[in-house]
C-alpha cells in the first residue's frame, strides 16, 4: 500500500531590503503608510525583537537561506556566497515536492545562482568576477576591486535624495510582474490547462526597496517631506568601529538634504508595501484563500537613517540589526499578538519546515519559532546572534546586547531597558558583571575571543 503524501501548506515569503524595523505601521510608526503589511500583521504574530544574522546584504541573506550563522556557512562578508549545492530552505522544500519560485533579489553572487530554487524570475542573477574560475587576472584587474572604490559616499547619496526613479524600483516592478505571471500560470494556466493547484508552492517575492538610492515618487515625497521626524542632534558613538562612516550634519550634508533623504526612504517603504499588495491581490484574484497560506514578511537588515550620525547598515545598533518580522497562518495559531522574545532570521528555516511538516536537516543554527507562535515561551533560549566579517559579533540576551570587535577594540554592552537609544556603554556597570561573564563564554563558544 502506497503511503499517502501529507497535504502541505503554500508559503508566501515577502522580503524587502534595508527596512528599518520602526518604520512600519504594524511596528507603531504613525507616519509611514503601510496598509498592506499592517493588514497582514493584524491577523498574524509580530516579533518585536527580531534580528538579522548579519547587518549587511550578502551574508545576512545567505544566513537566512541556510539557517546558519555566517561563521557556520562560511559566508561572512559581502564578497562571499554559499558554496554550490549548499542546503538552503528552498532546496529543502524542493526536496519535499514543493514548486519553489523566487521573484526578485536573492543577492547570490557565486556560480550557483539557483541555490535550491526550482525557478527564478527577476533581474538579480549575476556572477561576481572573483567567482570566475581560471580567469585571466590581467583581464579582471579593474573588475575585482574593493567595494569602497565602486560606490558613492553616504553624503553623496543623501545629497541626491528626493524625487526620482532608481534602477532598483524598475527591478522591483519586474520582480512583481514575474510573480503575477507565475501565479496566473500556476493556478489558472489559461493557455494550456496545465495548472497545478494541488502541488504546494513556496513563492518568495524579494524587493530591493527601501535600499538606497533614496528616491521616490513626487506624490509620496510631498506627503512625507513635512511629516517625517529625522534624527537630530546625533553624535558619533565613542568607539573605533561604531563611529565609522558617520555623516555630520552641517558639514557633510545640510538639514534639508537629510530631511529629503528620510522622506524618500519613507516613500520607498510605501511603494514596497503597494507592490506586495499587488501580489496578494493576484493570489486572491485566481481564487486563493490567503488564510490557507503561511505568509512571512521581513527584511535582510535595517537602515541607520542618520541615527548616531550613521547611514546604511553594518552596525549592531538597533536601527541596523533589528528587523520587522511577522508570520501569519490563521487557524493554526492565534493572530493579533506581539512577541518580545529575541529571535533570529536564521530561525525561519526551521520554523517553515515545522509549520509545513518537513523534517529539519542537521547542522543548522536555526530554532523553530512554533512554540512561541503557539503562545508558549517555556524553555525558549532568549538569545539572538549577529555576525559580520572576521571579528564582529553581537549577542542579544533579554534586554542586554553584547558586542565584540576583536581583541584590539573595546567590548560594548547596551542595556536597552535603561538605555533604549544606545548611548551608554554599560560594559563596566557592576550590575552586569555576572551576565558579562556569560556573554564572554558564549562568545568563545561561537568561535570568537582573544585567540580567534
Amino acid at each position: 500500500m502506497t503511503e499517502s503524501v501529507p497535504t502541505r501548506p503554500n508559503v508566501l515569503f515577502l522580503m524587502s531590503d534595508e527596512h528599518r524595523a520602526d518604520v512600519a505601521g504594524f511596528m507603531g510608526n504613525d507616519i509611514v503608510r503601510t496598509p498592506v503589511l499592517d493588514r497582514l500583521a493584524e491577523s498574524g504574530v509580530v516579533f518585536t525583537s527580531a534580528y538579522t544574522p548579519s547587518p549587511i546584504c550578502v551574508p545576512g541573506r545567505q544566513s537566512i537561506m541556510a539557517g546558519q550563522f555566517p561563521r557556520t556557512s562560511g559566508c561572512r562578508d559581502f564578497s562571499k556566497d554559499l558554496p554550490p549545492g549548499h542546503m538552503t530552505f528552498s532546496k529543502r522544500f524542493t526536496q519535499f515536492g514543493y514548486q519553489t519560485v523566487a521573484c526578485g533579489k536573492l543577492h547570490h553572487t557565486g556560480t550557483d545562482q539557483m541555490q535550491g530554487w526550482s525557478r527564478r524570475m527577476g533581474g538579480d542573477m549575476y556572477i561576481a568576477p572573483h567567482f570566475v574560475e581560471d580567469r585571466d587576472e590581467a583581464s579582471f584587474e579593474d573588475l575585482v576591486r574593493p567595494l569602497s572604490k565602486v560606490k558613492w559616499s553616504d553624503a553623496k547619496e543623501i545629497a541626491r535624495a528626493g524625487v526620482g526613479t532608481s534602477h532598483y524600483s524598475r527591478e522591483d516592478d519586474y520582480a512583481v510582474q514575474g510573480a503575477i505571471d507565475f501565479i496566473d500560470e500556476y493556478f489558472t494556466s489559461p493557455q494550456y490547462d496545465r495548472e497545478q493547484p494541488d502541488r504546494p508552492v513556496m513563492l518568495k517575492v524579494s524587493l530591493n526597496q527601501p535600499h538606497y538610492p533614496y528616491q521616490t515618487t513626487e506624490e509620496r515625497f510631498a506627503w512625507y517631506i513635512n511629516r517625517i521626524r529625522p534624527f537630530e542632534g546625533q553624535e558619533a558613538f565613542d568607539h573605533p568601529f561604531l563611529s565609522q562612516r558617520t555623516v555630520t550634519p552641517g558639514v557633510d550634508v545640510n538639514e534639508r538634504e537629510i530631511r529629503r533623504a528620510v522622506a524618500a526612504y519613507y516613500g520607498m517603504i510605501e511603494t514596497m508595501d503597494e507592490l506586495m499588495g499587488r501580489v496578494l491581490d493576484r493570489l486572491e484574484y485566481v481564487g486563493q484563500n490567503l488564510d490557507d497560506w503561511i505568509i512571512i514578511y521581513t527584511s535582510d537588515h535595517g537602515e541607520m537613517l542618520g541615527e548616531h550620525g550613521i547611514w546604511e547598515k553594518q552596525k549592531f545598533f538597533e536601527g541596523s540589526a533589528r528587523v520587522p518580522l511577522f508570520i501569519r497562518y490563521p487557524g493554526h495559531f492565534d493572530g493579533g499578538r506581539r512577541i518580545s522574545q529575541n529571535v533570529s532570521l536564521c530561525d525561519l528555516f526551521s520554523t517553515m519546515c515545522d509549520l509545513s511538516g518537513i523534517p529539519v536537516p542537521e547542522g543548522l543554527d536555526s530554532r523553530s519559532l512554533v512554540s512561541l507562535l503557539n503562545n508558549g515561551d517555556s524553555g525558549w533560549d532568549n538569545e539572538a546572534v549577529s555576525q559580520f566579517g572576521q571579528h564582529n559579533l553581537m549577542i542579544k540576551r533579554d534586554q542586554l546586547k553584547y558586542q565584540w570587535y576583536g581583541p584590539d577594540m573595546p567590548e560594548v554592552l547596551f542595556d536597552l531597558e535603561r538605555d533604549p537609544d544606545e548611548r551608554t556603554n554599560a560594559i563596566t556597570n557592576p550590575l552586569h558583571t555576572a551576565m558579562l561573564d556569560q556573554f564572554r563564554i558564549r562568545r568563545d563558544e561561537l568561535g570568537y575571543g582573544e585567540t580567534a
